[in-house]
Parts: structure tokens; sequence; C-alpha cells
């Protein structure tokens, strides 16, 4: 039933590969929780009769017993919640256990973003502003990582998405990109003017050193020439940005993606077009960046504040 049901997220949900494999190693770990050394294979009635609320119960305990996040813990309860909803729906559970298990409480965390001082100086250092500057200067290596960077923060992709960009997702008539998001969801995102000007210096760098390569190819290929990887995206920012001032913190795709939602709230930019470009799903997604900028309000308004420093006073 565990392969029916991956089967199901995977082509009716239209699930990532990366979220069926989380979904997979849940179901799995849960079973190997419930049956600690079976002797053959679960049968369909053993995996049913493994779904009870004192066995999840017993499995959340065990996964924050193993030192699990609460979030991670939520994660898993997720799964299973999904995994016994399609069972419910197709009359082999009479109800969904999980939905009766108490969750442990998150810590809510702001998301990490990188300042936009930080940022301008590291694009204006490597030279990354439309000029030709970083193109004519930088080896083939070094302005592909630059570029990666420039448009992960420029547009707010996610990894996936930058990893799987063709060259003909980029429109440079209207100066947008096609981007094919989560849930096989197509969105354009609009480039600033300077942007599209390095994009294009890239791409004719790409056709002279990749000349075999089809113009409908993938927009980043590494030092041999071959389509990039998730897992490169990631090891780019980190390389890129890792001992580099003004860049604390943890260095992903994710936090870039971050930095670019605060820095449009913070300039005026609202909610329902950040969600548009950044592809989320639903509002709530999104809301999340308004703590950021509340927090920048607050700093700058206790900063700013006539009685902020010991001593001051309310005189005009």
């Amino acid at each position: 039933m565990v392969e029916e049901f991956l089967q199901y997220i995977a082509a009716e949900r239209r699930y990532s590969p990366r979220t069926c494999a989380i979904y997979r190693e849940v179901l799995e770990t849960f079973y190997s929780y419930a049956y600690p050394a079976p002797k053959t294979e679960l049968s369909s009635q053993q995996e049913l009769d493994a779904l009870t609320f004192s066995s999840i119960r017993g499995f959340v305990a065990f996964s924050m017993d193993e030192g699990l996040s609460p979030r991670t813990v939520n994660l898993r309860l997720s799964a299973l919640s999904s995994y016994c909803s399609w069972l419910v729906r197709r009359s082999l559970l009479p109800s969904n256990p999980v939905r009766r298990i108490a969750r442990p409480k998150e810590s809510h965390r702001l998301p990490e973003f990188f300042t936009e001082m930080a940022l301008e100086h590291f694009f204006d250092s490597k030279g990354l502003d439309g000029s030709g500057r970083a193109c004519s200067r930088m080896s083939l290596h070094d302005y592909r990582n630059g570029v990666m960077i420039l448009l992960l923060y420029a547009t707010g992709m996610r990894r996936s998405e930058l990893a799987g960009l063709r060259r003909s997702d980029f429109d440079s008539g209207r100066n947008v990109f096609t981007v094919l998001g989560k849930g096989d969801k197509m969105r354009e995102i609009p480039v600033p003017v300077s942007v599209c000007k390095e994009i294009l210096l890239y791409l004719e760098r790409i056709r002279k050193e990749f000349p075999d390569v089809p113009v409908d190819g993938r927009f980043f290929l590494t030092d041999a020439g071959q389509p990039i990887y998730p897992e490169l995206v990631n090891e780019t920012v980190h390389e890129e940005l890792d001992g580099v001032e003004g860049f604390t913190g943890r260095k992903s795709p994710h936090v870039l993606r971050h930095s670019l939602a605060t820095h449009l709230l913070n300039r005026g930019a609202d909610l329902n077009s950040i969600k548009e470009i950044l592809g989320h799903s639903s509002l709530a997604a999104t809301q999340v960046y308004t703590h950021n900028s509340f927090e920048q309000l607050k700093n700058t308004y206790l900063t700013a504040h006539p009685r902020a420093k010991k001593g001051g006073n309310n005189e005009n």
C-alpha cells in the first residue's frame, strides 16, 4: 500500500521527487518502529494494524528521543496524516488517527536574510552590473557562479527551479523568466534591466564556450558543459559567500530567496505581488516576511527614539 500511495502523490498530486523521497523515508521509519524485527515483508493488514493512535503517539515520543526538532517531528506527522487520509478515502481505515495526536510546539524563527548593503557590495565587487566587466575579466567558472547568485537574488527562484532553467525560459523582449515551479505551475518573473543585460552577456559567452549545446539547452552548465544539478547550486552559493564580509549565518539559495522577499516588502511591494513572484500557493506562506519587516521597523524606531539612549528626555 505504501508504494501505491507514493505513486499516487507523484503522479496525481504531482509532488516533487524530493518530497516523495521524504514521505517514503517517514513511512519506512514508522513501520520500522512499529515492527522492529519483521521476519517477512509486511502484509497490507499489518500495515493497517500499525496505524493506531497509541502507535503513532509512541512514534512521536521515539522521534523526540532521537533528538529531532519539533519541526521535523511535525513534518513526519504530516506525511503520516496524508497517508492515513488516503487510506480513509479508500475505506481501508475508519478514521485518521493522526488528527488526534498533539503536535510538538515549534519555536517560530524568522526567515534569515542578507542585507541589501551586503548584496550590493558583493555584486559591485564582481562587476555584475551589466557593463561587461565581469564577463570580460572572469573565468567561465567564476562568471557562471556570479550570475547564478545574481539570478537567485534577482528572481527569488528556488534552487530546483534554477537548476531546471532553460535558455528559452528567458524572454529578452519582455525581460521576464518563465519558471516551472512546484506542482508544475508556471509563473513569470520580471527582471530588472541591469540584470537582463548581464544575462544576455552570459548567454553569449555560453554560446561561444559550448557551441554544440542546443539553444534550448540548460541555462546553467557545469565546467564540462553538462546540466547543473540542485546540489551544485547549494555548493556554489556557499563557495561564493562563505567568508565574505556581511554574509553571516546560513548561506543557501533559500536565504537569497528570503532576502529578495524581505527587501521587496521593505521597499513597499504588496504581499500579493511578492506571492506571485515567489510562486507561493497561499498568501500565508508570504506573510512570514512581514515579521522581518516589523523587526527592522522596530529596531529603527528604538534606535531613533529620543528615549532610546540612557538619560534621554522628551524635550523638543
